[in-house]
């Protein structure tokens, strides 16, 4: 057991701008907090197996979610079901900070939501 937080987890980019900090990372389960600057956005997409909840620290987070926005903040978290397209977005003018909590995890599970077949 150990203490985990962002000053000790490993922090990657994404879409250039974005941080993220992979608090667990298992199989089963993963936990990791993100920071979107204003102006930025995930691609849309879906998982195929991962549920995953969305739990807002700071700021507005804006969830496009199989064609519905909400705008989450903080203490706010919404739950996303597997192969339900979304993308997270920051139209705010602040940085937004938020958990994502996937399980199973997510690795190899991320499909492009223009890859989804017609239902």
């Amino acid at each position: 057991m150990s203490i985990i937080n962002t000053s000790r987890a490993a922090r990657y980019q994404w879409q250039g701008t974005c941080d993220g900090w992979p608090l667990v990372a298992q199989p089963g389960l993963s936990v990791t907090q993100e920071r979107m600057p204003p102006g930025t956005s995930e691609e849309r997409h879906f998982h195929a197996r991962a549920r995953q909840f969305f739990y807002v620290l700071s700021g507005v987070l804006c969830m496009e979610v199989d064609g519905a926005v909400f705008h989450l903040s903080a203490q706010d978290g919404m739950e996303i079901a597997p192969n339900t397209p979304h993308q997270a977005r920051n139209d705010s003018e602040s940085d937004v900070e938020f958990l994502v909590i996937s399980a199973p995890g997510t690795q190899g599970d991320r499909v492009a939501a223009d890859a989804m077949p017609e239902g």
